[in-house]
């Protein structure tokens, strides 16, 4: 995973933004829109208020974590197991004036070096699916949170309709696993489960992809033609290639 990160973060954050996520979305709205709107649900659904201190499970360079801390105006650590995505993390804060008051820690989420309830909440937006066992990560979050606290997670999941007999659902998961770097996408039972026993409650969980207007992966469709997503089209990827080349 850390090698895959060296070679892919400024790719990710060239063709995608500082928040290396998708995002279910509306009509009319953009990519951008659509992600911070994310984000915030996220703020929301944890009742982040000022003063309050988060931490963000699996950070990337940082971009959820500046857009939650500024719209809650609360302190918000990154804990990520990346040299290069922390650098290029701390001077985004930087730039923003968030220096002082978000910072990054350098660690392995299945061994984070806090002491016990030591978060007043904590999230995690599409990174614990690098988890080799998730009950081990989601064991290590119940740990830092304190009692009553919350933790919300985007998780990548496979759903009931995914069919392992199934040639092309097998390759496509094959082609998703390899492309961002995952040991196994696991189900939605499986996740939910993995919550269970590391001791939280589940007080909500929803596939957003259900009842999503516009697909999440649909600025990744080759047949679409966009000049505000230029670089993401089949024309804009075949010239990034050429270029790198």
């Amino acid at each position: 995973v850390n090698k895959y990160y060296d070679l892919a973060t400024s790719f990710y954050e060239y063709g995608w933004g500082e928040s290396f996520h998708f995002a279910h979305r509306w009509n009319g709205e953009s990519l951008r829109e659509s992600i911070k709107r994310h984000e915030h649900f996220l703020a929301l659904q944890l009742e982040l208020k000022p003063g309050m201190k988060v931490l963000d499970v699996g950070c990337g360079i940082g971009g959820p974590l500046r857009e939650i801390a500024r719209f809650s105006s609360t302190s918000v650590t990154g804990l990520n197991n990346n040299d290069y995505q922390i650098t290029r993390g701390k001077a985004l804060n930087r730039s923003v004036g968030l220096g002082a008051t978000c910072d990054f820690v350098k660690a392995d989420f299945m061994k984070m070096p806090f002491s016990d309830n030591t978060f007043d909440a904590v999230y995690a937006i599409e990174a614990t699916c690098h988890a080799p066992d998730p009950v081990g990560c989601y064991k290590e979050i119940y740990r830092v949170l304190k009692p009553g606290q919350c933790f919300a997670v985007y998780e990548w999941c496979i759903t009931d309709h995914y069919d392992p007999n199934n040639a092309t659902h097998k390759r496509i998961k094959d082609e998703i696993e390899l492309g961002n770097g995952l040991p196994d996408i696991r189900s939605t039972r499986q996740c939910l489960q993995a919550v269970k026993d590391a001791g939280f409650e589940v007080i909500w969980d929803k596939d957003l992809a259900e009842d999503s207007p516009l697909p999440w992966y649909l600025p990744l469709d080759p047949s679409r033609f966009s000049l505000s997503s230029f670089r993401l089209t089949t024309v804009g990827r075949i010239i990034t290639r050429n270029m790198v080349r």
